[in-house]
């Protein structure tokens, strides 16, 4: 009897994400992990570079995290969130309250990053509908991306994942990112687009566009039109899904601002990829908005596995060593090693620009290619062969590895990139 192997199994049944079949040769199967490494079923040993689309912050089979997670399985393992409720929950919304920005008061759970933001889009259309007023449009960034359902899908700006869908989608407008030399044209257009619409929330990755490519803007030019927006009483949705939990620098890309958002959104690192959960965390102003002798004004939204109690506890434990000192430490050696390997790389031929900020670098090259070309398959499988697991973005190649990566495992990776330098 011949004994198939994972890959040849996988073809048989399985559609995968973000994938022309047609074309892509069989996925790696991945058998087990470990801190930042991963094992194949030959094996053959990668170093998680990206720390699985920037989620196992913590690394692999984070044993402090399995134990909170089997704890809390032994005890309560699932019961739905709507008229009850459970310590798991009320432990993490105490915890997190004491993390993000002062403004934010209310937490409200989901399944993924998608339907964190799907929830909050809604809390922003339902908060001026709950006040007798039609806002039917969205504000958001050029080529910003917030996920794959239609609300979120809506505010992206990714033809590359719009395109069979951009009639069916919400009424949003686009203004491009704030950079130090066109704060004055950005803001003009955002004022004019106020003037011109019913404009109910402005949407924003702050600080990175993460799917885009890792491209950076202005803190302080998102500032200022965070200002204006809440001037004109616009509520403004900061999309943290990628960007939180240190991997900025800070614990939320929010805190680099003045001006904090009236609703913020996470998911990947809150449960450190151990559980798919989300939270749409709002304002007491928001909150306030939705209550009413009329039982149709309250927020009409859930999710089956809404504050999931192993989720929960995983969070919960991820929290707890996020400001450790032995992953402050480490977080603190990664942006220090991203800003060495940049200055290395500035002046390279094939570059046309290198930028990191807290544990994220990325590189662009000089050579044009599309976002799913031939050149980010070129990338990839270099990388792979070497022991390296990056997903370049187009011309794109970026680095966000789990915090706990080895001082060796982090420099491989950059010794890896300078190879494929010399072979493109």
């Amino acid at each position: 009897m011949t004994i198939e192997n994972l890959a040849s199994r996988d073809k048989k049944y399985l559609w995968h994400p973000l994938t022309q079949h047609k074309l892509k040769k069989t996925p790696l199967a991945i058998v087990s992990a470990k801190g930042a490494l991963l094992w194949d079923e030959d094996g053959n040993e990668y170093i998680d570079g990206i720390a699985s689309w920037y989620t196992v912050m913590y690394g692999h089979c984070n044993e402090f995290i399995m134990t909170a997670m089997t704890r809390q399985m032994g005890k309560l393992d699932f019961v739905m969130f709507s008229g009850l409720t459970h310590e798991p929950a009320i432990e993490l919304s105490e915890k997190l309250m004491g993390l993000l920005p002062k403004k934010q008061a209310k937490l409200f759970f989901n399944d993924n990053g998608s339907t964190a933001i799907e929830a909050a889009i809604k809390m922003a259309l339902q908060y001026y509908h709950n006040n007798g007023e039609k806002r039917d449009t969205l504000i958001a960034f050029e080529d910003g991306f917030h996920g794959d359902t239609f609300g979120a899908m809506s505010a992206s700006g990714l033809s590359s994942y719009n395109g069979p869908f951009e009639d069916f989608l919400l009424k949003v407008v686009r203004i491009p990112t704030p950079q130090e030399d066109n704060l004055k044209e950005v803001k003009d257009k955002l004022l004019w687009i106020i003037r011109k619409n019913e404009c109910a929330a402005f949407i924003f990755e702050p600080l990175v566009q993460g799917a885009a490519g890792m491209k950076f803007h202005s803190a302080k030019g998102l500032d200022t039109l965070i200002k204006i927006c809440q001037e004109n009483d616009i509520l403004c949705i900061a999309d943290e899904v990628m960007t939180g939990f240190g991997k900025t620098g800070k614990n939320f890309a929010s805190e680099h601002l003045v001006h904090e958002p009236d609703i913020i959104c996470l998911s990947k690192a809150l449960t450190a990829g151990m559980f798919p959960l989300s939270i749409t965390s709002c304002s007491q102003t928001v909150f306030d908005r939705f209550l009413s002798d009329d039982v149709e004004k309250g927020f009409f939204h859930s999710h089956t596995f809404s504050a999931h109690p192993m989720g929960c506890a995983a969070a919960i434990a991820g929290i707890d060593l996020l400001n450790s000192p032995e992953i402050l430490e480490r977080r603190r050696y990664i942006e220090q090693a991203h800003k060495n390997f940049a200055v290395l790389m500035e002046n390279h031929e094939k570059i046309t620009e290198v930028r990191s900020l807290g544990v994220i670098l990325a590189i662009d090259l000089n050579i044009k290619t599309e976002r799913y070309g031939n050149l980010r398959d070129i990338l990839y499988k270099f990388f792979i062969e070497r022991g390296v697991l990056l997903r370049p973005l187009g011309n794109t190649i970026y680095v966000l590895p789990p915090f706990v990566i080895t001082n060796n495992q982090l420099h491989k990776i950059y010794d890896t990139i300078s190879e494929v330098l010399e072979t493109i």
